[in-house]
């Protein structure tokens, strides 16, 4: 029995601990800019285009787009075009 209390302890203890960890992250993608975000998740893959390469309907089709390819979230992608945007 107090073996079995123990593992439960453990367990209950890895599980707050991820969810601990998963909410700084969020805090840290969330206090990052569109330029950051641009910056480090486009040259994972390729170079990153020049803000002016694009019009601003043209970037948000391109920013859908790259949401699902790069797993970005709607707020990282929000940002990422209101940067790309006011870049242009």
């Amino acid at each position: 029995m107090k073996r079995y209390i123990i593992i439960l302890v453990v367990i209950g203890a890895l599980v707050a601990g991820t969810s601990l960890n998963s909410c700084k992250t969020a805090a840290v993608i969330s206090s990052k800019s569109g330029a950051q975000i641009w910056g480090e998740t486009c040259i994972r893959c390729h170079n990153p285009a020049d803000p002016a390469t694009f019009s601003d309907l043209e970037w948000d089709v391109v920013a859908m787009h790259m949401q699902v390819r790069a797993n970005l979230t709607p707020e990282e992608t929000k940002k990422v075009i209101e940067f790309l945007q006011s870049a242009n």
